[in-house]
């Protein structure tokens, strides 16, 4: 059984590790991406905010980032805390099914408990089964509580 693996908040010391992680996702399933370095830059930004927060999973015994989550904090009319949104999810391929990916969602959701977060929003691709599966297994849903219909997510990109 392989080690737990450490889970933390990441700094901004960590922006260009949680860079090259972004770049290997977007690489991974060949979507466009900017460069790890551009991604580093703005996560240097990024972790400096206070609705931004990166939890960071590492090999116990090398210290080598096995995968991130990355969160955003929004206010909302409907409660006196913010929602979340999980930006991002990601574990390194050859580590996967290792307990990597609970680890950091667990993590993560606490944190958004902690921050006084009342709910968190996550975005999938329909045909990603494996995902949705993994988000469901832990207590996500894509149907509102009290309605029998699926929730959508639209977007439009500008500029």
């Amino acid at each position: 059984m392989p080690a737990r693996p450490a889970v933390r908040l990441a700094t901004p010391a960590d922006a260009y590790v949680i860079g090259g992680l972004l770049f290997d996702f977007n690489t991974e399933f060949e979507s466009p991406t900017p460069s790890a370095a551009d991604f580093g830059d703005r996560f240097t930004s990024l972790l400096a905010r206070p609705d931004v927060f990166v939890v960071l999973a590492a090999d116990p015994a090398t210290g080598a980032a096995t995968g991130f989550g990355y969160l955003t904090l929004r206010p909302t009319p409907y409660g006196d805390g913010p929602l979340a949104q999980l930006e991002e999810l990601y574990v390194v391929p050859m580590l996967r099914d290792r307990g990597i990916g609970t680890a950091l969602l667990t993590t993560a959701v606490a944190e958004v408990e902690r921050r006084g977060g009342i709910e968190v929003h996550i975005n999938v691709d329909e045909i990603d089964t494996d995902t949705r599966r993994f988000y469901e297994r832990h207590g996500f849903s894509n149907i509102q509580p009290g309605e029998d219909f699926r929730m959508l997510c639209y977007l439009r990109e500008l500029g």
